[in-house]
């Protein structure tokens, strides 16, 4: 027979998850099967496409032979990873790309944040609309078109900086931008922010519509100005925002832009334009060595997930929002 007390046990357990576990898991599955239907495509695509894909990460430990099959390839343990760090070409491209990435990234923060908090200020909505428009048009360009936008506005015949400069009495004769090593960081840096400053700017502008405006009223009544309504309100509203976007940054560390250096290189501004990519690129399409392209791409993704993981880590330390 079973008493009061004891029922109530069993229950308390079986909510706990200690009695049948199994059972409560499927029966939660078949509660949201809809959900699982949806998200069933997905998980195929992810593993498909980014799990089977793996396997090739083994041509890293070989000294592979594309003739060959994957058993008979001679092994070689860590001999490309030992290679790549006495490489001074893979060196120069791993300090290219990390310039590179942090200094788009750094540039992209300020100016997507600057440019939401100026837009949630501006009272005329017509006007705020049409900056956010043009704002954020850049983004559905693709990288090719940019690049080639940036080549021609930094030519050295006809391109508009130069004639603009010399124009307004800042220059007296061309300057040759994209053949300048000092140039070349900055000008990737800035090109990222005009194409992705506006599509940054609509996700701090999303956070800042939910904060609560009884906060802004209670503040005009203390007699805060908008600048302090800012930096009190504001930008504590949207930390948490601020803090996921860094750790998503942090895991790109090394993905710098492929496309721009790969088309804007040149002999002039070969040790600054080399990034990971195009390192990966030359070994592994033109000198045929795939396992050392392989060892710098797996090279590049665990760094990558490492900053992913410390990030996260030191937002969790800090009692921020994190991802993990």
């Amino acid at each position: 027979m079973i008493t009061g007390k004891n029922m109530y046990k069993k229950n308390r357990d079986i909510s706990a998850g200690i009695i049948n576990p199994k059972k409560t898991f499927w029966q939660k599955i078949m509660k949201q099967r809809q959900l699982v239907y949806m998200s069933l495509p997905l998980v195929v695509y992810v593993f498909i496409f980014k799990f089977v894909p793996l396997w090739g990460w083994t041509m890293a430990f070989q000294d592979y032979k594309p003739a060959k099959h994957l058993m008979q390839q001679k092994w070689v343990g860590l001999k490309w990873f030992v290679f790549l760090f006495k490489d001074r070409e893979f060196l120069l491209a791993l300090r290219n790309t990390v310039c590179m990435s942090v200094i788009s990234t750094v540039l992209g923060y300020i100016t997507a944040i600057i440019i939401a908090l100026l837009l949630n200020e501006l009272k005329h909505i017509g006007l705020k609309r049409i900056i956010q428009t043009v704002s954020y048009l850049p983004h559905f360009l693709s990288w090719v078109i940019v690049t080639g936008l940036v080549s021609s506005m930094f030519s050295v015949e006809d391109g508009t900086v130069n004639n603009i400069l010399m124009s307004l009495g800042f220059m007296k004769s061309p300057v040759l931008w994209l053949s300048e090593p000092k140039y070349f960081w900055w000008i990737i840096g800035w090109t990222y922010v005009w194409k992705e400053v506006g599509w940054n700017t609509i996700v701090y502008l999303g956070a800042i519509t939910a904060i609560d405006p009884s906060l802004y009223e209670a503040a005009e009544i203390d007699g805060a100005g908008r600048m302090q309504k800012m930096t009190h309100i504001t930008l504590p509203g949207i930390r948490s925002t601020v803090i996921i976007m860094m750790i998503m940054s942090a895991g790109h560390i090394l993905d710098a832009n492929f496309e721009m250096p790969f088309f804007l290189q040149n002999g002039m501004i070969q040790d600054v334009a080399q990034t990971v990519d195009l390192y990966v690129l030359r070994y592994g399409f033109s000198s045929f060595n795939y396992a050392l392209a392989t060892a710098a791409g797996i090279f590049k993704n665990v760094v990558n997930i490492a900053f992913l993981l410390f990030a996260n880590w030191i937002a969790k330390r800090s009692g921020e929002e994190r991802l993990i």
